[in-house]
C-alpha cells in the first residue's frame, strides 16, 4: 500500500517519516519531490586508459560541487550526488524515481537501486546517468519519493552508509572484508 501525499505529509508532522526540510507544496498526489544538492562525485578512471573499478577494492572517488551556474553530465560515467533534502523513515519503505521531465531529458536519477531501506535516514546518494549531455544544477527538484506500507516484523537498516550527508561512493570492498573476518574467525 502507497501513502498518499496527504497521508505523507501526516506522517512528517507525526514524526514517523523525516523530511528536512519538509516543504507542502512539494507534494504530488502520492509522492514528495526532493531536490539535488550540491555535493557531487564520480570515480576517477578513463576507460581508455585500462582502469577498471574492482570491487574488492576502495576505488580513486573524486568530490566536487555542482557550481550555481550548472554542470553538465556526461553519458560516460555515473555521478553520485546527494539530495538536498535528509529522508528515510523506520516505518515505512521509501523508493525514490526522478521526476517525469528530468527522465524525459535522458537523464536517469538512480540507475537501479531505488528501494532505499527502512530505518536508512540521511541524506541519500543518487547514481546519476545521463543518456545525452545534461546539464544540471544544485537545488534542482529531480525526483520524488513514494513510501510504502511494510507487512512483517520491521528490522531497522544498521548499514555501512547510515548518517551520510554527502554523496557516498560505493563501500562494497568492505563486504570482501567482513567475510574475510568472519572465515578467519570461524577457522
Amino acid at each position: 500500500m502507497i501513502l498518499t501525499g496527504p497521508e505523507i505529509q501526516h506522517q512528517v508532522e507525526a514524526g514517523r517519516i523525516t523530511i528536512q526540510p519538509f516543504d507542502a507544496s512539494l507534494l504530488s498526489p502520492n509522492s514528495y519531490d526532493f531536490h539535488l544538492g550540491a555535493d557531487i562525485g564520480w570515480y576517477r578512471r578513463r576507460w581508455w586508459g585500462g582502469r577498471t573499478l574492482d570491487c574488492r577494492q576502495k576505488n580513486p572517488f573524486v568530490r566536487s560541487t555542482i557550481p550555481e551556474q550548472g554542470m553538465v553530465l556526461h553519458p560516460d560515467r555515473i555521478y553520485l550526488a546527494a539530495t538536498q533534502q535528509v529522508m528515510g523513515s523506520a516505518h515505512y519503505v521509501p523508493i525514490i524515481r526522478a521526476r517525469s521531465s528530468i527522465a524525459r531529458l535522458g537523464l536517469f536519477v538512480h540507475c537501479t537501486a531505488d528501494l532505499i531501506d527502512i530505518g536508512s535516514v540521511n541524506r541519500w546518494t543518487l547514481q546519476l546517468h545521463a543518456v545525452q549531455p545534461v546539464r544540471i544544477y544544485p537545488g534542482l527538484r529531480i525526483g520524488q519519493v513514494t513510501f510504502w506500507v511494510p507487512k512483517g516484523d520491521i528490522v531497522a537498516y544498521r548499514g555501512k552508509y547510515q548518517g551520510s550527508m554527502q554523496a557516498e561512493p560505493s563501500q562494497v570492498w568492505r563486504d570482501f572484508v567482513n567475510e574475510e573476518a568472519a572465515r578467519a574467525a570461524t577457522a
